[in-house]
């Protein structure tokens, strides 16, 4: 595998999909900096500079390993769901000072990387094609990799676009109370075979061992420097 000779980092660089188009747009913004704080209380410890809203409804943030990326940008969508968000992810190096209260400023392969991913995603949201993925990556000298997974990344698309909002709210339900069956069906009133079969149903666990294998693979290619 390819070694890094810097110490790479993750760039995240989101935005709300057709935010013009919101009816209450301020509401919204106020709910993605509530969601965007959330974030850096949980992942703080991968944090290299906090998430925050930069321009207008788009966000950025700074991350120093890839143990939780994935994660924590499935639960921003969740969060803001039914509205949504695209991001761009871009490994690679960061040429200027790190703050981490902060992330104006901030220079380097990685965010060049990040906005290439968003500005193709913006491309893709005006063709006229099947469901258009909503997150992408670009990692600094690992093509193959990087079309690998966004690959998943399209295909994951895919099979979200066919879930029900019966099925939404259990996976929502399942993952906010930690991810366990009996849980979630008591808080939903029915049985903890019925949660299963929505899962199934839905998609979920094919999804979830995508990106727990893109995880991985992410956090595996950002261990790989030498200084």
């Amino acid at each position: 595998m390819f070694t890094f000779s810097y110490k790479p980092y993750a760039a995240i660089i989101g935005d709300i999909v057709d935010s013009r188009g919101l009816r209450d747009r301020k509401t919204t913004q106020e709910k993605l900096v509530g969601v965007l704080n959330e974030i850096n209380d949980i992942y703080s410890h991968d944090i290299s500079s906090r998430f925050m809203v930069t321009l207008g409804d788009e966000f950025q943030g700074l991350l120093h390993n890839g143990t939780h990326i994935i994660e924590a940008l499935e639960k921003i969508e969740r969060d803001l769901f039914p509205v949504k968000a695209r991001f761009g992810i871009g490994i690679g190096e960061i040429v200027t000072e790190i703050k981490y209260d902060s992330p104006f400023g901030a220079d380097g392969s990685a965010y060049y990387n990040a906005r290439k991913i968003i500005d193709m995603l913006k491309t893709f949201e005006k063709k006229k094609m099947g469901p258009k993925p909503n997150i992408g990556v670009e990692i600094e000298s690992h093509d193959e990799m990087t079309m690998l997974i966004n690959s998943v990344f399209s295909q994951n698309t895919i099979i979200k676009a066919k879930i029900t909002p019966r099925q939404r709210e259990v996976i929502n339900v399942y993952l906010n109370c930690g991810g366990t069956q009996n849980s979630a069906a008591q808080i939903l009133g029915i049985s903890q075979s019925t949660v299963q079969k929505a899962l199934n149903a839905s998609g979920y666990y094919t999804c979830y061992h995508a990106l727990q294998s893109v995880t991985k693979v992410i956090e595996q290619i950002m261990e790989n420097y030498n200084v």
